[in-house]
């Protein structure tokens, strides 16, 4: 544990995890300074409690002579590795790291153990599946750390944590290191924040530093060619793969219908993961390595898969009217979670678009265009998407809405329902962050129900 009793450290940003992180820091005998953008309610609440707070504006903002003096500097998850304060600090020496670390630091000699889980997507659904699964087992437990309550604020009495790192998080990492961890899947995402793949792949890999210690376990994806490649770099005893076909001495996998781990045994079925979709029965398999390095038997595993509610705005099926199901997977944020929840229906009127944050959508269109029976189109890069529909769908009948405001997704969602035939889904994968227009994907996904369901009157068809 590390002491930080009279160190002076500088926490950026004032949002949960900054204020959680300064708290925590405060608690523990720090000199705290916190710096943010504008003054907040949450920058007065740490200044009460004894921290020094700087408001920050301007682009001619002295850094440097913010920096004199500081021992150590907390980012909050957004700040990414070119934002000027982070960058001097880096260039001065000074060690620059997230709230999980600082979490992984703070840890007393009976802190409970952390299963860990990274990749592009899936994260959530998986770290609560393995809440899921650890509760069935008697653990007393929960899902934290890129989700739910900060990792600096555990309640007392845990006995193992499901643990969600962002790339963020695990970028501005050096000693944290997960008992056991997993990579679920890599595909392009964030490049506008870590530069370039190599970058951002590289910080996921850091979920397995305790493997590459040799203390510990690394499961990784076999069906995923980065995922493989990078687990076969990870080095550290016995690393673990998870696949959607047959199951090895190594590998949990899929036979005559179920989920199996390494030795043969049968765990559940694979029709009755949920949400629906191979993608999530991947996640499930996931979620059963991490509870087996810790010692879950089997049937624990089984009853917490059984016993799974799925988190919302994931695949999640809205209602039917006329014939067509509408589903929300707003929580598809990027191309590669689009492309699994577009690869899990027939026939479908596409409604996507938003922020798609510098990845290309050429081949996601590519590989789908052959399921679609229309598309409309919404947020600040609907064009990009459009375009790759010309070139790879070029009859398919796309509506672009313009609007931004309250009324936008009604229109969107009426747009659809002209489009739709009986027997289509109408399915919100949007491949793109939401925040153009939403408060976030979940706000955007509630927009989108809450239109279906106005279609009829409020109620199901």
């Amino acid at each position: 544990m590390t002491s930080y009793d009279g160190r002076a450290v500088l926490v950026v940003g004032s949002g949960t995890a900054g204020a959680a992180s300064a708290r925590a820091l405060l608690k523990h005998g720090a000199r705290v300074t916190v710096v943010d953008q504008k003054q907040t309610d949450a920058l007065t609440a740490l200044g009460d409690l004894g921290a020094r707070i700087v408001v920050a504006s301007g682009s001619d903002f002295d850094y440097l002579g913010l920096l004199s003096g500081i021992s150590d500097v907390v980012v909050s998850p957004g700040v990414p590795p070119y934002h000027p304060l982070a960058a001097a600090a880096v260039a001065a020496g000074i060690d620059v790291y997230s709230e999980p670390e600082l979490a992984w630091r703070l840890r007393g000699p009976d802190a409970p153990a952390w299963l860990a889980l990274t990749g592009t997507n899936g994260k959530t659904t998986t770290v609560t599946m393995l809440t899921a699964i650890l509760r069935a087992a008697g653990y007393r437990t929960g899902a934290f750390g890129n989700i739910g309550v900060p990792l600096v604020e555990l309640p007392d009495g845990l006995d193992v944590l499901a643990v969600e790192l962002s790339s963020f998080q695990l970028h501005w990492s050096s000693r944290l290191a997960p008992e056991a961890g997993a990579i679920l899947n890599l595909a392009d995402d964030h490049l506008e924040w870590h530069g370039d793949f190599a970058a951002y792949a590289g910080a996921k890999e850091a979920v397995w530093r305790s493997a590459r210690a040799g203390t510990g376990v690394a499961v990784g994806n076999a069906d995923d060619p980065r995922v493989f490649a990078a687990l076969n770099r990870a080095g550290g005893p016995s690393p673990v793969s998870i696949t959607l076909g047959a199951p090895s001495a190594s590998s949990f996998g899929v036979a005559e219908g179920w989920l199996t781990t390494p030795d043969g045994q049968p765990i559940i079925e694979a029709a009755r993961i949920k949400p629906a979709g191979t993608h999530n029965v991947a996640n499930a398999l996931a979620a059963a390595a991490l509870a087996v390095a810790y010692g879950v038997p089997v049937e624990a595993i089984r009853d917490g898969l059984a016993g799974y509610v799925p988190e919302p705005h994931r695949n999640a099926y809205v209602t039917t009217v006329a014939g067509v199901d509408y589903v929300d997977d707003s929580k598809a944020t990027n191309p590669h979670a689009a492309l699994a929840s577009l690869t899990a229906y027939p026939r479908i009127v596409w409604v996507a678009g938003g922020q798609l944050k510098g990845v290309d959508v050429d081949e996601l269109v590519r590989a789908v265009a052959d399921r679609l029976s229309g598309a409309v189109l919404l947020g600040v890069d609907r064009e990009e998407i459009a375009i790759a529909l010309a070139r790879h769908a070029p009859a398919l009948p796309v509506v672009q809405v313009a609007r931004t405001d309250d009324g936008a997704m009604g229109e969107v969602v009426a747009a659809a329902a002209r489009l739709a035939q009986p027997g289509d889904t109408v399915l919100l994968a949007p491949a793109a962050a939401s925040k153009d227009m939403f408060h976030g994907y979940d706000h955007r996904g509630s927009a989108y129900a809450a239109a279906v369901r106005a279609l009829t009157g409020g109620h199901g068809g």
